[in-house]
């Protein structure tokens, strides 16, 4: 029998077992955390990438700014033998920012020899259509136009000009910028801005490895940060999406969204959202913000007519907008610029004599205030009112709306000067707080040409073209004639001026009296009105009928509730100097009643028309009753109480009505020429007498203002 074999047992090694699973253990968990936190990581980049990507198609593909509106006034049209002296449309176009040059090479520029301007237009899109920048030649005669030709010397009806920006209606968050797209951004600015701020731009994806080691070097070298390694990607990722606060977060983020707008989107179209993205100063409480704007609120004009050395400095701002700030710090903002048109030279962006002769110019900046100042804010508070009745809000709040206006630049300055110097002239010591309006209205559209609101034309408080409503006095006197022509009365029927007495149905009596406390007897119909007398006014009132004379004046687009008082008929009725210009223009458009209105139409930004004006017209006047009686408003101002007319100004052909409240307290004129019709009013705040009639006071302002649309 065999017997077993007993086998030793294995001594075990209680040293070497125990090591071994713990570095199995170790590497085990430590591939296990890499897995899961690589997994975690690629969760995150992706879900961020997620994120990332639908908030930059929400800012890029969508409107990626809410632009305000842009207001402009209306465009010239120049036509042939039409009446503008030459100094007039010099004028014209000063107001646009046109550079007045010796011989004319490019859009926005003109030159003047003899009897000729010679314009190179912007080109500008119109809601009804495009036009291209166009060089013409206007020849005058005797202030009028005599012909227009082109550069070939083909002989053109009519020529208009871009109109002039003269506000913008921006969003509450207070950001202010007028959109350039691409294609219309000089190649030359584009250029240098790549060579001072990203050379690499469109080699890159989005950031640039190379560019932040450089920067971190220098920057440590320093001691400081002196140098950024930000592409122009991550700083339009940073304006649009990020906050300023400096973290390695928001680097991180920074960079992520700057590679993922890189991919998804056109490096030109990265460009043009950071050229209309960047901030580049700050006007009072609101921000100027891309290059569009700040082409027009550092130099009065649009970036593509910027000359060389004002490319420079733009550029030079971009770096810093604080620090760089030509106004506050102009020996600095001189420096970078010269040293931007140094690198232009060096890197052939520009000749040697391009740098010589741009070097050698001064900062040449705007007004610091002109970009506030074109607007007046009495006709943007009509504006408002306007766009609140008559536009529907779907249209009203689409984001960079062009609204067109029927403003006359030139009208409007005409307005505003006429009435400061004017009130200036006529105020006595006492009468330091007087106060004045004028509405400017076109006869033949009935549109708004200019509005002024007070002697301090940029006031924005109370308006009083729109909101002073005060008594009108014998302004209503040609309601009370215009009835009795289209009733058949002639301009020579005889009426009684004569005492009279009337009593109301309480028994109290009312007598009537002439201005000048005399009595004539009988006077004619057409004298009555020249020399505006009171009681044969009242005469014809009665006559004619209360009644009647209400209805002519609800006619006329008085929209007041309105007693039928003897009184009436002498002014008792109380508007506001824009209520009395819509009263008066059926008398100046032949008899036929259209609103009063200032806009002409608004288009979107792709020059889409939304809103057009269309005011309904009626006639409501018979045309041989309106002639006639503005034959009898012409004697107003030769032989009436207009007459100062002919000797303030010769020479000039105008119709007109005087109106004098009681007490002196309010001065009225309402007259016109053969296209415009000024409605002027002087008078207190607090209601007391201004001691002036109609003739010495609104009248002033009215034959000041004419003198200077004439030129003089």
């Amino acid at each position: 029998m065999l017997k077993k074999k007993k086998v030793a047992p294995k001594k075990k090694n209680n040293k070497k077992a125990p090591s071994k699973t713990i570095k199995q253990r170790f590497f085990g968990f430590l591939w296990s955390l890499t897995w899961k936190v690589s997994l975690v990581f690629i969760a995150f980049m992706a879900i961020s990438g997620i994120y990332f990507d639908k908030m930059i198609e929400r800012r890029l593909d969508g409107a990626t700014w809410q632009l305000p509106a842009q207001v402009f006034a209306r465009p010239l049209t120049i036509k042939n033998d039409m009446s503008l002296p030459q100094q007039g449309l010099i004028s014209e176009l000063k107001l646009l920012n046109y550079r007045p040059v010796i011989k004319v090479q490019a859009s926005g520029q003109f030159s003047v020899s003899g009897k000729t301007v010679t314009i190179y237009r912007r080109a500008f899109d119109f809601p009804d259509k495009s036009v291209a920048s166009e060089k013409v030649i206007v020849h005058f005669s005797r202030d009028k136009v005599s012909k227009i030709s082109d550069e070939r010397g083909q002989v053109l009806a009519t020529f208009r000009l871009d109109p002039l920006l003269i506000d913008r209606l921006h969003s509450q968050q207070l950001e202010d910028r007028v959109f350039v797209p691409f294609e219309k951004i000089p190649s030359l600015f584009i250029n240098t801005l790549l060579l001072m701020e990203d050379r690499n731009y469109y080699h890159h994806q989005g950031i640039s490895p190379l560019a932040i080691v450089r920067a971190f070097i220098v920057n440590f070298k320093a001691g400081h940060t002196v140098q950024g390694g930000s592409t122009l990607t991550q700083q339009l990722a940073k304006n649009l999406f990020l906050s300023q606060k400096r973290s390695l977060w928001r680097k991180f983020k920074e960079a992520y969204i700057a590679v993922l707008m890189d991919y998804k989107y056109s490096k030109d179209k990265l460009l043009e959202a950071y050229l209309n993205e960047v901030y580049l100063a700050q006007n009072g409480k609101t921000g100027i913000y891309g290059i569009g704007l700040a082409s027009d609120y550092y130099f009065a004009r649009p970036i593509n007519e910027l000359r060389i050395e004002q490319i420079a400095l733009l550029v030079a701002i971009i770096k810093g907008p604080s620090y760089y700030n030509p106004r506050r710090n102009p020996k600095r903002a001189l420096a970078r610029r010269d040293l931007v048109l140094r690198l232009m030279v060096e890197n052939n962006l520009i000749t040697g004599d391009d740098y010589r002769y741009a070097v050698r110019d001064s900062l040449n900046l705007s007004d610091k205030y002109a970009l506030n100042h074109r607007a007046n804010p009495a006709f943007i508070s009509l504006l408002h009112r306007e766009l609140a009745s008559k536009v529907p809000a779907s249209i009203r709040k689409k984001s960079g709306l062009h609204i067109f206006t029927s403003i006359d630049p030139l009208a409007q300055q005409n307005a505003e000067l006429a009435v400061m110097q004017g009130i200036e002239r006529i105020a006595k010591k006492d009468t330091n707080d007087l106060q004045g309006a004028m509405v400017i209205t076109d006869r033949e559209h009935a549109e708004v040409r200019a509005l002024v609101s007070g002697r301090d034309v940029k006031f924005s408080g109370f308006n009083r073209a729109l909101d002073a409503v005060r008594p009108i006095g014998s302004l209503v006197k040609p309601a009370v004639y215009l009835t009795a022509l289209e009733a058949g009365y002639e301009p020579d029927y005889p009426l009684p001026d004569k005492p009279i007495v009337l009593k109301n149905s309480t028994g109290q009596r009312w007598q009537p009296k002439n201005y000048d406390r005399k009595f004539r007897g009988e006077v004619s119909l057409t004298y009555a009105l020249t020399h505006s007398l009171n009681v044969p006014t009242v005469n014809l009132g009665m006559k004619v009928g209360l009644n009647n004379v209400i209805n002519s004046l609800y006619k006329m687009g008085v929209h007041e509730d309105i007693k039928a008082y003897p009184s009436l008929v002498l002014g008792s009725l109380s508007l506001s100097p824009f209520q009395v210009a819509q009263m008066y223009q059926p008398i100046t458009m032949g008899g036929v009643y259209e609103t009063i209105s200032i806009i002409r139409g608004i288009a979107n930004k792709e020059g889409e028309l939304l809103y057009e004006r269309n005011e309904r017209t009626k006639q409501v006047f018979s045309t041989g009753s309106i002639n006639k009686l503005t034959s009898i408003l012409h004697k107003v101002t030769t032989e009436g109480t207009s007459r100062s007319l002919s000797w303030r100004n010769p020479n000039q052909y105008f119709s007109g009505k005087t109106g004098t409240t009681n007490n002196l307290n309010d001065s009225w004129f309402v007259g016109f020429d053969d296209n415009q019709v000024v409605t002027t009013w002087v008078g207190k705040d607090n209601n007391q007498s201004a001691n002036l009639t109609g003739s010495s006071g609104a009248l002033v302002l009215f034959s000041d203002y004419m003198k200077l649309k004439k030129g003089k």
